[in-house]
Parts: C-alpha cells; structure tokens; sequence
C-alpha cells in the first residue's frame, strides 16, 4: 500500500513553516480551489509558487533530470487558465490574514494606510494576448504594449502587504478584444468587465472588499494621477482620510469664496516654520465638492526652484506628520521593483488568456507576501534582494541535504537491528566517514543521532 503523502510534503522546509504559518491551503481552500480529477489545486499552485526559488522556468524543469516527477504542462496549463477560480479572494483572504499577523507586532502608535498606485504590466512582444491594449508610460513618454497593473496594498511603514490588483485594459486603444466563450457566471468574465472599467470606480471597489475582509487603516495614500475630488469624496465617505499629491492642472480650491488654482493657492498659502527646511507653505482650503483639506507646498527634491502640493483631509495632522505618512507610499514603488526584478512578474509564463495573467500575478504576489512575513520576523536588516537569494540558495541544496539524512537513518536502522559486534563495527566506520565530512556538510547533519 501506497501512503497518502500531504501536500506539504513537497515544500522545501523553509517555506513549508511559512505556508503553515499564513495558513495557505486553508484560504486556497476557503476560496473554493476545486479539481474533479487529476492533480489537487493545491499541488499545482506548490508546484507554481516554488518555481522560482529553483530559479528555473517552466521549460527548463521539464528538460532537467527531475521531469518525471511533475506534472506534465497541460495539468499545469489548465490550472493557470482556468477561468472559474476565484484568485482575487484567495490574495484578499491570505493578504488580510497576514495583515492581522503583523499588525498584532506592531506599536499603536504607528499609523498603518492604504497605498493605491499603478505599475506598467509589459508585453511588448505579443500580439495575441487577450485584452491587449497600447498604453503611454509618462515617466519615459513613450507608449508599450500591455495592461496598467492598478494594485492597492497595505503597509505600517516597515511591511508592504498586496492586498488587491487589476490589470485594466483599454478600449480606446484595444488592440485585442475579449473571448466571447467564457461563462458569464464565471470569475474570469467578472474580471474582464472589471478591465474596461475607469480606475477611481476599480480603486472603490478595491477599499470595499479591503474593508469587508477585515483590513484596517486611518489614511490612503495615492500619487497625484488619482487625488481628484471625486474619488476623494468616495474615501472619505467611508471613514478613512487621504493623503496625496496634487497635480498642477486645472483643479480650483475655495479660499473665502473665490477659485483658486495650484499656483494662486500657492501664493495665498502662508509660510511655515519648521525644523525641515524641504516644507515651505501650507494652507487649509476647501475642494469644490465641499470637503475641508489642507494643502502642504514642500520643494521639489532635484528642482530646487520648483515646489510640489500634497493635500490631506485629515486636519489634525501636522505638517512634518503629513510629509512622515506620505513617505510610506514609497513602499509600493519598492514592491513593484521586486516583484519584476526578483520574482518574475510578466516574465515567467507567457500566456495569451487573460485568466493566466491574473493567476500568476496573483502568485506572484503571494510570494512576495511570504517574503514580507519572514522579513517582518527577521532581527537583522536584511534587504529583500537577500532575503530572497538566501531562500534561493536553501531550496537549492535541501536535496542533498535530504538524501544524507535519510542515508544516515538507514544506516543506523540497520546496525539496531544487526549484532553488537557488527553494530559496533558500522558505527565505528560511520563516525570515521562523518569526521572526514567537511564543516559545511557537518553543520547540515544532526551528528548526534549518528553516535554508536
């Protein structure tokens, strides 16, 4: 008879503690991952989530000498592109989860926030995918085939957690449309009605179910390609206060009666005085739409002689707390970065449905969750570049490692049950060939086990 051998069992042991930790399978479960036949839901997605960490591609494992022990690649395939799983619910139950885990290490005194921004998705070199459009990166000012990856994560300053994503597409500049053969009942259609949306309505509906879940946080920070009344007022009807940066366009504030642009309430705004020699006006105005703010001028980092406006609803703040909070956003531009540098976002499968998009960046933001929480539980500043080579290295070498403790194990099964004098005999030569080991393979091994 074969033992049933647990999921888990597949996991190197370092992200095996972590998964029970975060409680993986239970919320991959709770989201309602189901197969009829074949492979589990959840061997697959242990099968996804390690990939990395080998630090091999889908193609290249499959030609390397451990090939017949996965899966073949339409089990895989299938698993990505499978239209009906709810991949948003599964990152809502693991981020807000993991939420409470790190929320319970941190001081009351920290102020923990919603960070909402957007990152370039790129797939400059497909031509088939699913809801494909042409986009514009402003930071370059030229245009790139994709999607615009709107994300919304929380952070207590020192942990970025994922909380929700959506790849929105365009259908001003489509250049592929939708497939007309999924289920309308199904996630997958959902989220591709969700793609065509404008981002302020997705942005709502994001702090909506961020909030149902059990999030919690007293500020949404955003840049200034979202800090319109508008989505202001929708925030602040739900409790929680904005902080973000204005652009200088054709936006009015009420000063005494009278429209005021960025520039004219600029120059009404009246100095501050402040340790900080970056701050330098602020003043508390009023949005067309009725809500009271206030207005923070600070000079421009690498432009002295221009300034930028941050604003925030929330007036009992100060004006170095202001500028303190509104740091914290930086801490999604930092997710970004790793998540397409480390981790392979848009990089590791290069699929043509829509539905694989989704599931792996879902993935992918599942391991950088990971690494956040072993990083939230380290004591030294380790980075998460790292961090992540480190657990690199240790997946590496957990075969050899592996092998000789069950080598060992076996040896010493068998001398139990031999004789004293050939028991004696096998442990003398076992304790020559371990003293002969070098120090590296010593410190891998439990040599205590070994004495006779």
């Amino acid at each position: 008879m074969i033992n049933d051998q647990p999921d888990l069992n597949q996991l190197p042991n370092e992200l095996k503690f972590a998964f029970q930790e975060l409680n993986v399978m239970r919320f991959l479960q709770q989201a309602g991952f189901r197969k009829r036949f074949g492979l589990s839901c959840a061997r697959l997605f242990q099968l996804v989530f390690v990939l990395l960490f080998h630090q091999k591609n889908w193609f290249r494992l499959l030609e390397s000498s451990k090939a017949d022990s996965f899966p073949g690649k339409d089990a895989v395939y299938r698993f990505l592109n499978h239209s009906g799983f709810a991949w948003r619910r599964f990152l809502t139950l693991l981020g807000t989860a993991t939420v409470k885990k790190v929320d319970a290490l941190t001081s009351a005194d920290r102020d923990a926030v919603f960070i909402v921004d957007d990152s370039m998705f790129e797939r400059n070199r497909s031509k088939a995918v699913e809801l494909l459009a042409r986009f514009k990166d402003h930071a370059t000012g030229t245009f790139y085939k994709g999607f615009r990856m709107l994300t919304m994560g929380w952070s207590d300053g020192h942990t970025f957690l994922p909380l929700d994503f959506a790849l929105l597409s365009s259908s001003k500049s489509a250049i592929n449309g939708r497939n007309a053969n999924i289920d309308k009942r199904s996630h997958g259609y959902k989220r591709r009605q969700e793609a065509l949306l404008p981002a302020p309505q997705v942005i709502v509906s994001m702090l909506d179910r961020a909030l149902a879940a059990g999030a919690t946080a007293s500020y949404v920070l955003m840049d200034s390609w979202f800090t319109h009344a508008p989505l202001i007022g929708e925030i602040v009807a739900r409790g929680l206060n904005v902080i973000g940066m204005v652009k200088n366009d054709n936006k009015r504030f009420l000063v005494h009666g009278r429209k005021l642009s960025l520039k004219e309430l600029y120059a009404a705004a009246s100095p501050v005085v402040s340790r900080k020699r970056g701050i330098l006006r602020s003043i508390q105005t009023e949005l067309p739409s009725g809500i009271p703010v206030r207005v923070v001028f600070v000079r421009h980092r690498t432009k002295k002689h221009e300034w930028l406006g941050i604003l925030t609803t929330d007036l009992t703040l100060t004006v170095e707390d202001i500028i303190r909070i509104y740091a914290i956003r930086w801490d999604i531009e930092v997710f970004f970065k790793c998540t397409k540098s480390l981790l392979r976002l848009q990089k590791e499968f290069q699929g043509r449905s829509y539905d694989l998009l989704i599931s792996h960046t879902t993935i992918v933001f599942s391991r950088y969750m990971l690494l956040a929480w072993q990083h939230r539980q380290t004591t030294d500043a380790r980075s998460f570049g790292g961090l992540f080579y480190l657990l690199c290295d240790e997946v590496g070498t957990m075969d050899w490692v592996v092998a000789l403790q069950q080598l060992l194990d076996l040896i010493n099964e068998v001398a139990q049950k031999a004789g004293k004098k050939l028991s004696a005999l096998i442990g003398r030569q076992l304790q020559q060939w371990i003293a002969a080991l070098p120090s590296y393979i010593k410190a891998c091994l439990p040599i205590s086990c070994c004495e006779s």
